[in-house]
């Protein structure tokens, strides 16, 4: 790291009175790790000279090969603002790096880096606004979270009957002191769900701030006697929190997806962007939807997209096109939801579109209808397909897509493979209250 950034750091952190600095990485689902030094360590840190044990986080490294480094990203210094004054608490995210100086394959940070390169190579910088949705549960005596929300309230409803409103305040006004731009904040569809925006940013940029709100809005709600969640559908029978991402292409500062000349304002590159998108988006699903409860959200009725098909004019499909155009446009991928890895979701989107781009990739023409309301016939003459139905579906889609595996390099596809199929097995052999409720008078 140079100097002049160090010492910035380093000064910046004395000035507001930091004692402790937690380091930061995930694990390949995307969990926040945390080692925490005290501000005497911080220059050996910013100098890459920490050193911990991969062999203990999920999908690193064996015992044996244990040994890693972390490198602080010095963009990502920040001091957490529910901390006290005196004594404060900062954070930098971290890539991590192996004891030879080489980048760790297995860090989904460093995924999204290469994919981010591939794209520079070519002339683009990605893009990215998330829509993150999350649910608010009440806890028991014992601090556990329930199921049972705070509100009755529906789509932009407001107090009193929006109990989670002071602790979506809380959390709006927490991010903006952590440099967030927050461009809406909402109470969502469902009771108890709510919808936090910030400005879009470039790729790596968002990576970090989505795993940031993540931990910010799971403390704050904390400090509210409630429980934050971002399982993707936490009830049945209301609709799953999604993560809407909206992308876009540049190219120094022209948006490349904007055509001023073509009838929906769409460049060519947009349209194979989603040509691109929409041949791997199957496979894509293992990374953009990755537990066993993600597939329980992308069912016909409840607001998600199942079906493979783009449009700018109803919300049905898996792509959609915000009306916006000049530097506004984008595509709205609808299918991602927020238990994903941002780092590798992000990454499988880009080298997914990146794919469209280079091998020139048509996407069918946009469908306005409501798909949902289509036969099965109807779907099939339009050719629209649908995502997988299952976590195992997905995953044996991505086993045999390469662009895919290229995004995430074959040692996070194989943990991540190993660990899914794990999940799946669990998931599949447990017997589940619905089958005893079902069967065990019935037979």
């Amino acid at each position: 790291m140079e100097k002049a950034l160090k010492n910035e750091i380093m000064s910046k952190a004395r000035e507001m009175q930091v004692k402790f600095i937690r380091l930061q990485f995930t694990d390949i689902f995307g969990v926040l790790k945390n080692v925490a030094i005290t501000i005497e360590q911080l220059e050996k840190a910013l100098d890459g000279e920490l050193m911990f044990d991969g062999s203990s986080i999920h999908g690193f490294t064996r015992i044996e090969e244990s040994d890693m480094y972390l490198r602080p990203d010095p963009n990502t210094f920040v001091v957490f603002p529910w901390r006290p004054r005196d004594g404060a608490v900062a954070r930098l995210i971290c890539d991590v790096y192996n004891p030879d100086g080489t980048p760790f394959e297995g860090d989904p940070r460093y995924a999204l880096k290469r994919a981010i390169a591939e794209a520079k190579e070519l002339g683009y910088t990605m893009y990215v606004g998330p829509e993150c949705e999350f649910f608010l549960f009440q806890v028991d005596e014992e601090g556990r979270p329930t199921l049972k929300t705070h509100d009755k309230a529906g789509y932009f409803d407001l107090t009193p009957v929006d109990m989670g409103e002071n602790a979506r305040r809380s959390m709006v006004l927490t991010l903006e002191e952590m440099g967030f731009e927050i461009e809406a904040s909402h109470h969502e569809v469902a009771p108890g769900q709510h919808e936090i925006d910030f400005k879009y940013s470039d790729a790596l940029d968002t990576a970090d701030k989505i795993v940031t709100f993540k931990f910010v809005v799971r403390t704050i709600a904390q400090r509210h006697g409630l429980h934050a969640t971002f399982m993707p559908k936490p009830i049945f029978g209301i609709n799953g929190s999604g993560m809407h991402t909206n992308q876009s292409l540049f190219r120094g500062n022209e948006n490349a997806f904007f055509d001023p000349g073509a009838p929906d304002g769409l460049s060519r590159e947009a349209k194979y962007y989603i040509g691109g998108i929409m041949k791997h988006v199957r496979a894509m699903a293992a990374v953009t939807n990755p537990t066993v409860n993600s597939y329980k959200r992308l069912v016909p009725g409840y607001e998600a997209p199942v079906y493979i098909a783009w449009s700018g004019r109803n919300r049905s499909p898996l792509i959609r096109i915000p009306a916006k155009r000049g530097l506004s446009t984008r595509i709205e991928l609808r299918n991602p939801d927020p238990s994903c890895n941002p780092y590798l979701a992000l990454a499988v989107c880009l080298k997914a579109g990146l794919d469209g781009i280079k091998n020139q990739i048509v996407p069918p023409p946009p469908c306005d209808r409501n798909i949902y309301v289509m036969t099965e016939e109807e779907r099939a003459e339009l050719g629209i397909g649908s995502l997988p139905g299952s976590l195992i579906e997905a995953v044996e889609e991505m086993k045999r897509d390469e662009v895919v595996r290229a995004a995430l390099g074959e040692h996070i596809f194989t943990k991540l493979v190993e660990a899914q199929t794990k999940e799946w097995d669990a998931f599949r052999t447990r017997v589940h209250p619905w089958e005893v409720e079902e069967y065990l008078s019935k037979f």
